[in-house]
């Protein structure tokens, strides 16, 4: 490829709303250009790496016996309302009525889709089954942002495993698993698997592979000394015992005039870590108590994990004082019978506690939370905080900010038993099969080597997804010997099989030089009448930025080895 024909509109400045690096890095490299928010048109260079992305993603599920298909974008509603998915997934589908009424979505995720292609396994001689697609997902995003990284319209490679049993399920899981590990060593992105919530999807084991970037929106939690890892939605930590000291034989009242907050109450001798902290939320629908320990946080995630909940929000002030008689700041479950409560592990045994006594102004001590709460359910709810001990080896955990680059579910059988998906097994009796889920976002992971592969001057494109392996810069377009000898290593580096691209544009030295550095090619091999006078020229890694001069009769071979060995 010519740069003289090649369409790249570099820019010297990036958008003004772009935060993120891959944002700005791709729209200034000339990698993606945004048609409205959240749809991005992808020109020749983000094109040629979402294709080797995609190469990539695809060899790798080929070599577990992965099988490629392509299930339709436009859904109807029907499967979608089967599986009870219509509604909780709530106003992130993009919906739509044909010409006859019908209703129908733009695909979100697909186990629906294609589990009613699975109906058509009768038998268990044909499991298991791993198939694939890498096609189009939309799914409305209320604030697309960070470029490639939340938009609502992208590429996505799924795959789904169909086994006859758990055993059959985790071989398919692990084969999974090590095709996740293998693919993004391939992207040249550090992908920590960590345990994650399953959330919309079902199913019990989930598995998210994060890559720790400043501009990532997930925390996850991870140790130091050991490998426990997790999403902050799934983390938990050991906690430090608290001596609640001798209790009372019953709750007591006292005032507390103005005093509506934890901080409050711990400025008035009440330690946080002896508060109840009483949260209302309505879930699905119903008004619901959910208790923590004072001094905790509650992780929404965590609470719909525990429920099952299609939809929830906070109770207004007018909702609690409906409910509970007082508002937020003085609300309890001491006495509470006949709203469910779901409390945290960390208040079991608790005694000597203080909570509200849904009088405004009013709370209790000396509450003991075996004898004076009935509790429905105990549910992990508290968010880890950075410090608290590892739940393995104890060691303080930190918290990082990561970008979720895959996600893998054990669906377990959810989507087959709703759309009827049954082998006869070797006795010939009627088995409903076991699903697993497996996802990575193609232009996400673009944008996640960018966030992980850029210094000041631009990208830095690993060799196996970048646009161009080498370019070619002719420093002088108009010096005749130049042009010849880079038209002669453009050219045997192209025969040896190297993704090359010529710089024949005539144009200065520097902005040549500075167009390379800013689209992150490889390699740069440049011919100039001074070195070319010496019988040699510069090969420059992206990666170092070091200069060295290379023999023109041992340039092709020395490239040609740095990119095979660099190859992944």
């Amino acid at each position: 490829m010519r740069w003289s024909t090649l369409f790249t509109p570099t820019l010297r400045d990036a958008p003004g709303d772009a935060e993120a690096a891959s944002h700005k890095l791709l729209v200034r490299g000339g990698f993606i250009r945004q048609l409205h928010a959240g749809h991005y048109t992808l020109l020749p260079l983000g094109f040629r790496v979402r294709q080797k992305i995609v190469s990539i993603v695809a060899e790798e599920q080929d070599r577990i016996d992965g099988q490629q298909v392509q299930m339709p974008t436009l859904q109807p509603s029907g499967p979608w309302r089967q599986s009870g998915r219509w509604d909780s997934m709530g106003e992130i589908m993009f919906t739509l009525e044909d010409r006859h009424g019908t209703e129908a979505a733009l695909g979100v995720t697909a186990e629906e889709i294609f589990a009613t292609v699975a109906t058509e396994l009768t038998s268990y001689r044909q499991l298991p089954q791993m198939w694939y697609q890498i096609h189009t997902k939309f799914r409305d995003e209320a604030r697309p942002k960070s470029g490639l990284l939340r938009v609502r319209e992208f590429t996505m490679k799924d795959a789904y495993s169909f086994d006859l049993d758990e055993a059959g399920l985790d071989v398919s899981f692990e084969r999974q698993h090590q095709a996740y590990t293998n693919t993004f060593r391939r992207l040249d992105l550090d992908a920590i698997p960590v345990q994650a919530s399953s959330g919309n999807m079902g199913g019990t084991d989930s598995i998210e592979f994060m890559v720790e970037a400043e501009a990532g929106e997930d925390d996850v939690v991870l140790c130091p000394s050991c490998a426990y890892a997790a999403n902050i939605e799934k983390a938990n930590s050991a906690l430090a015992s608290v001596d609640d000291g001798p209790g009372l034989d019953a709750p007591e009242r006292f005032d507390t005039p103005g005093l509506r907050t934890i901080a409050d109450l711990a400025a008035a001798g009440h330690r946080a870590t002896n508060q109840i902290k009483t949260l209302v939320y309505i879930v699905d629908g119903q008004p619901t108590l959910f208790l923590l320990r004072g001094d905790h946080q509650l992780n929404e995630q965590k609470l719909a994990d525990a429920t099952g909940a299609i939809a929830f929000r906070p109770a207004t002030p007018q909702e609690t004082v409906q409910q509970l008689g007082a508002n937020p700041g003085s609300l309890g479950a001491v006495g509470v019978d006949e709203l469910r409560i779901i409390a945290d592990p960390a208040l079991r045994g608790r005694r000597a506690m203080t909570t509200g006594a849904n009088i405004d102004d009013v709370h209790l001590r000396g509450v003991d939370v075996d004898r004076d709460l009935v509790v429905d359910r105990w549910a992990d709810l508290r968010e880890v905080q950075a410090g608290e001990p590892c739940p393995t080896c104890g060691t303080p955990l930190d918290i990082v900010a990561t970008i979720e680059s895959g996600h893998i579910f054990k669906l377990g059988r959810k989507y087959a038993e709703t759309f009827g998906i049954n082998v006869l097994d070797e006795n010939g009796k009627a088995q409903t099969v076991i699903m697993g889920s497996y996802g990575i976002g193609i232009e996400r992971a673009m944008a996640t080597i960018v966030e992980t592969h850029h210094d000041d001057n631009g990208i830095i494109w690993p060799v196996s997804v970048a646009p161009f392996e080498v370019v070619v810069t002719v420093v002088q377009a108009k010096d005749d010997a130049s042009a010849a000898a880079a038209e002669a290593i453009y050219d045997e580096l192209k025969a040896a099989g190297i993704d090359v691209l010529i710089d024949d544009r005539p144009a200065r030295p520097g902005v040549k030089f500075a167009d390379a550095e800013l689209i992150g090619i490889p390699y740069r091999v440049a011919v100039g009448p001074k070195a070319l006078a010496e019988g040699m020229v510069e090969l420059t890694p992206r990666a170092t930025g070091i200069t060295e001069l290379v023999p023109v009769a041992e340039a092709v071979d020395e490239v040609v080895a740095l990119v095979v060995a660099a190859r992944r």
